[in-house]
């Protein structure tokens, strides 16, 4: 325990009239909240194909996923995701509503998934291995990165086919747990 009599000292505790443990400062009865974080991404698609990036940081390096990223403070869900585009893919998106809002509970996440379209030009950043524009048939289904990447790209697909409106949430039963 720090002798400064300014520095927080913690202890776990239910705040009067909450209903979870939480750090409490002893000094100055602050509460820290730690709340889920928010990842903000898109299904990008152009003439038909959808815009994919092979990761090349942890978690999941080598694997394909969608442009998403940790929404930053003081930013817009919109504007997060159009720079996640820019920042992985070098791909300037234009956003066409929200698609799904997925839960991984075991990471708490909430992801807010956006469809969109872009005029064809990307090239991997510095986040990404390569990146790859594919016709359905040909996704790199055995290397997805995340649970949440098939679901965005099956939820696209019946948006698009009229199987479904959206936005959509977690398939029934899903999780996110990985089963590799």
């Amino acid at each position: 325990m720090s002798n400064d009599p300014l520095s927080p000292v913690f202890r776990r505790a239910t705040p009067r009239g909450d209903t979870h443990e939480r750090d409490i400062c002893d000094r100055c009865g602050f509460v820290s909240y730690e709340n889920p974080r928010i990842v903000v991404g898109s299904v990008v698609v152009h003439e038909g194909r959808y815009l994919l990036g092979r990761r090349a940081i942890e978690p999941c390096s080598g694997l394909w996923t969608l442009p998403a990223g940790y929404l930053e403070l003081n930013e817009t869900p919109e504007d997060g995701a159009r720079r996640e585009a820019r920042e992985e893919l070098c791909a300037e998106i234009e956003l066409d509503g929200l698609l799904a809002v997925y839960t991984i509970e075991r990471l708490s996440q909430v992801q807010m998934i956006y469809k969109a379209c872009f005029d064809g030009c990307f090239a991997a950043g510095s986040e990404t291995l390569e990146a790859g524009l594919f016709c359905w048939d040909d996704i790199p289904w055995e290397t997805i990165a995340f649970p949440s990447v098939h679901w965005a790209l099956n939820h696209m697909r019946d948006v698009d086919a009229g199987r479904a409106a959206a936005p959509l949430t977690n398939p029934p039963g899903e999780t996110g747990a990985l089963s590799r």
